[in-house]
């Protein structure tokens, strides 16, 4: 895939950091699988894995954690 922010690199599979902030608290999930470009960083993330980041993070709200650090378990 192009990549529609630098417009001329190409995605490769790769895994990401991703952080994710609301009302004052972080969650940061480690090993992301995600589609990365090979020229600028940009990355993708398929709709399930978005999907399950926004679950995590919600959990991690609901315990009252201000800061979580998550290894992602594909």
């Amino acid at each position: 895939m192009r990549c529609v922010i630098c417009k001329t690199g190409e995605t490769a599979a790769g895994v990401v950091t991703v952080m994710l902030e609301r009302e004052g608290r972080i969650a940061v999930f480690r090993n992301v699988p995600a589609e990365v470009c090979q020229n600028c960083g940009e990355y993708y993330l398929s709709s399930e894995v978005t999907s399950r980041l926004l679950a995590a993070a919600e959990d991690a709200g609901r315990r009252g954690a201000e800061v979580e650090v998550v290894m992602f378990a594909a």
